[in-house]
């Protein structure tokens, strides 16, 4: 038995309103419309791969102290320690490894991405405190 013969859809011109559109040519069976607009892949994917955290601050205050960053390498940093209810303030060096969280959701506003100071509970891995500024920079290199 013979099977008849295929019928070829005939091809048509289309044309996008626009003026930049290109003409293009498709068949009846196509899904995807020629003249929907074209989306680079990369401008999106770029963002989603990359995230912005929003840095550790310079300086800030906290429990009474100051804290000055004064050096850093990568995602290790120090800051410069003084309490600020003392006119004669003795100072201390934090070391710390920046860490970052993830953004988040609570009550229904979007809290960014950022680098986060280490918690007390990891102090000894994550944070150390030294009284000498030379000790500070060697615990540095040491994590960086």
């Amino acid at each position: 038995m013979n099977a008849p013969p295929k019928r070829i859809a005939p091809r048509r011109e289309i044309a996008g309103e626009a003026s930049d559109v290109k003409r293009a040519s498709a068949s009846l069976g196509d899904l995807v419309s020629p003249t929907a607009p074209k989306t680079s892949a990369t401008g999106d994917a770029r963002t989603r791969k990359r995230h912005f955290y929003k840095p550790l601050p310079k300086e800030f205050q906290r429990d009474g102290f100051i804290f000055k960053r004064i050096a850093r390498e990568g995602d290790i940093a120090i800051y410069q320690q003084t309490w600020d209810g003392c006119p004669n303030p003795s100072i201390a060096y934090e070391v710390i490894r920046i860490r970052r969280r993830e953004g988040f959701q609570i009550d229904g506003r979007f809290v960014k991405p950022a680098e986060v100071y280490p918690k007390s509970e990891a102090w000894g891995v994550d944070g150390f405190t030294l009284t000498d500024k030379d000790a500070a920079f060697a615990k540095l290199r040491e994590l960086a």
